[in-house]
């Protein structure tokens, strides 16, 4: 299959180039700086702003599925990037006739998600990191989910947990809407959504995915996802 993955240098979109490419997909990997991923069998670089309308036309053009992995920092000014991206990519899909759409969001999108026995997280941490420091970022991951969702195309929302790193693929958890778990391994995400890319289970509706075989130190993962910059 022909997949451009808008997000490609991105932490989830390392993974989900490898994975892809272990899988025999062809590769479009959109990037933003010319030479900061070189050219290998399976994967091709395309240059483009995922904002621009006309860049992001050019890389969608040709592609069998679309898989964003794009991702912003924690900021107290407004978030535009999830929007914006998406109004440019369900655009361009339209135009060149490119259906399936697979797109990270977050389990903080689903107003009802609470983890269960996770008392820690859902009184001190959620409220403190998620609905507060991250309180700009989720709103505009609300406006991209609802951009997709007014499409006709076969969108799925793909919504992890809290993202950390882990270098292999474990026996992750997948549900409707979101799943009962804090975390997600980056790893679990990309296998996740290239599962999904062909069973087709969660079309236009969202999907949940949690790692359950291992736990980040948490105290790192805040750091790393929402304090330091890049």
């Amino acid at each position: 299959m022909r997949i451009t993955l808008f997000g490609a240098t991105g932490p989830t979109g390392r993974h989900l180039t490898e994975q892809a490419v272990a899988a025999g997909h062809e590769v479009t990997a959109v990037v933003r700086r010319p030479g900061s991923l070189p050219a290998r069998p399976g994967v091709t670089p395309a240059v483009a702003d995922a904002t621009d309308p006309a860049a992001v036309d050019a890389a969608v053009e040709g592609a069998d599925a679309v898989l964003s992995a794009l991702g912003a920092r924690f900021s107290r000014g407004p978030v535009t990037l999830y929007s914006q991206s998406a109004s440019a990519i369900t655009r361009a899909m339209n135009r060149h006739g490119v259906a399936r759409l697979l797109v990270v969001s977050s389990s903080i999108a689903d107003p009802s998600w609470r983890p269960t026995g996770a008392h820690f997280f859902n009184h001190v941490l959620d409220p403190l990191v998620n609905r507060r420091l991250g309180r700009t970022l989720h709103a505009d991951m609300r406006r991209m989910e609802d951009v997709i969702g007014r499409t006709a195309l076969d969108w799925t929302l793909v919504r992890p947990s809290g993202l950390f790193e882990h270098p292999a693929v474990t026996d992750y958890l997948t549900a409707p809407s979101s799943a009962d778990g804090v975390f997600t391994a980056r790893s679990d995400l990309a296998a996740s959504m290239l599962r999904e890319l062909g069973e087709r289970r969660h079309v236009r509706t969202a999907m949940g995915v949690v790692t359950t075989a291992v736990k980040p130190n948490i105290a790192k993962l805040i750091w790393n996802e929402g304090v330091r910059k890049k």
